[in-house]
């Protein structure tokens, strides 16, 4: 178990698969996580559903925890950081979540203190994240580690300098729509083919995480995977011809790299 209490201000979704996540690895309590967020009917269904305690106080989330995770839309960050700054001292790291806000806005918000910035993406909702982090200039090696133990309680996540998150956010945060497109695209041929749709979807889906988790397990090159299933003058290698003259895995590629051009933009407005 984590030897300090957390606090979330923003208790939205990924707040609270990140709160399950916790408690489930038992890294964490329910009695020793606070939340705050200015959603009274939201703070109701944290206490009540995962057992937390709540306030509408991101000072009091504060003064009773010594890892603070930031929640929060971008946009609210300024004023956030603003009303916890008096409150912040060394004992403190701060972990956010808030996307395309840099480590520079952060520091500047909370000169000298302990911060890490975050991206994390959906499957997070499932447990299944694919998350990258970064530290601030007064992280620690312990303050990664710590960051590395909470994102695992919900997936996979990697530290890396703060200029590769913005590739983070192209690939794994902006990813799983791509993969929801697919999923949609493969149901759909399979209703094409005959079908019914319910069936179509999930054998897409089942298709997809089973891939997925072959990937993973066996440490193989994708590649290599894909020719095991594409025999000489098969099914296979016909679909990915097709495939292949639609230009799939090219587009792929620009998608990835246009959400990551623009996750830098939008860092820089």
């Amino acid at each position: 178990m984590l030897g300090q209490r957390i606090g979330f201000i923003g208790a939205g979704q990924m707040a609270e698969a990140l709160m399950r996540g916790l408690i489930d690895a038992g890294l964490s309590s329910a009695d020793r996580i606070t939340a705050s967020d200015a959603v009274a009917d939201r703070l109701e269904y944290i206490c009540s559903e995962v057992g937390v305690a709540t306030t509408s106080s991101n000072s009091e989330v504060v003064k009773k925890s010594e890892i603070i995770i930031l929640a929060v839309k971008p946009n609210i960050v300024p004023d956030v950081l603003e009303d916890i700054l008096s409150h912040i001292g060394d004992g403190h790291l701060v972990v956010s979540i808030a996307a395309g806000v840099p480590l520079s806005r952060l520091q500047d918000g909370l000169p000298g203190s302990r911060i890490v910035r975050v991206m994390p993406n959906t499957p997070c909702l499932v447990r299944e994240a694919a998350a990258g982090f970064a530290l601030g200039e007064h992280a620690t090696d312990e303050d990664r580690e710590t960051v590395n133990q909470i994102l695992s309680a919900v997936g996979r996540a990697f530290c890396l300098e703060e200029k590769l998150l913005d590739a983070v956010t192209g690939l794994s945060g902006s990813g799983p729509a791509y993969v929801f497109i697919l999923i949609e695209a493969m149901a759909d041929g399979g209703v094409r083919a005959g079908l019914p749709r319910d069936v179509a979807q999930t054998l897409a889906a089942q298709t997809v995480l089973g891939s997925a988790k072959m990937v993973l397990e066996t440490g193989d090159h994708p590649g290599i995977l894909k020719d095991r299933v594409a025999s000489p003058g098969g099914t296979t290698i016909a679909g990915i011809h097709e495939l292949e003259k639609g230009g799939f895995r090219d587009a792929l590629m620009e998608a990835v790299v246009a959400a990551a051009k623009r996750s830098k933009e939008l860092g820089e407005e």
